[in-house]
């Protein structure tokens, strides 16, 4: 498989044989049931999809769902996600997706949603410096010129300006696996991963690493 679904379970650090401690992210990564396959004859491509396996599994699901599931033979679950299969790779709805699939050393690609930080102005969205905090400046942490006052007498699109910051798609790319731990499906990422604790992620080969 090219990937697994899991869990953000928080921040840790491991320490290796010469005393250095590296900082990780501990992701419950699996396991996963195959719920459906796509197959190149039918679909146009070859994909797995993938459901989450949690303790609590959902207590409702659409009738259209439920069927879905049904004709898969598996119980429901929150989480849907198609992973690309590989050439010659062969799996069939009912098969368990395990951490398993990702070694120490590997590089692997973490897509999540950050955390949602509200309405924010452009020093915390942007980064901008702002301007001077003596007094009677009246300019501290204003956004300045966003426009012409002649010609053209507009905001251009894409000018960075103060709006609704985090709650983003984003993908930490080239991560390395520290450790991994098949009897607790815990995955041990070098570095921080988007979201917050019990996030949702998409965790799969890294296309560079």
């Amino acid at each position: 498989m090219e990937g697994i679904l899991g869990k953000k379970l928080g921040m840790t650090q491991i320490y290796k044989e010469d005393g250095t401690a590296v900082p990780v992210t501990v992701v419950q990564a699996g396991p996963c049931t195959v719920v459906q396959v796509k197959a190149v004859e039918g679909d146009g491509y070859r994909a797995a999809q993938l459901g989450l396996v949690e303790a609590r599994p959902p207590r409702r699901v659409t009738k259209a769902l439920q069927g879905h599931f049904e004709k898969a033979g598996v119980p429901p679950t929150r989480r849907l996600v198609e992973f690309p299969l590989a050439e010659g790779e062969e799996v069939s709805p009912g098969d368990q997706v395990k951490c398993s699939i990702f070694a120490e050393e590997d590089y692997v690609d973490v897509m999540g949603r950050t955390k949602g930080k509200g309405f924010q102005g452009v020093i915390k969205r942007h980064g901008f410096g702002g301007g001077r905090a003596t007094h009677g400046s009246m300019f501290h942490r204003a956004p300045g010129s966003v426009g012409q006052a002649a010609y053209p007498s507009r905001v251009f699109p894409g000018t960075r300006l103060p709006g609704q910051t985090g709650d983003e798609r984003v993908t930490a790319k080239n991560l390395q696996v520290v450790k991994v731990d098949e009897e607790n499906n815990l995955l041990y990422l070098r570095g921080a991963v988007p979201g917050a604790k019990n996030a949702f992620l998409r965790i799969r080969r890294s296309k560079r690493g």
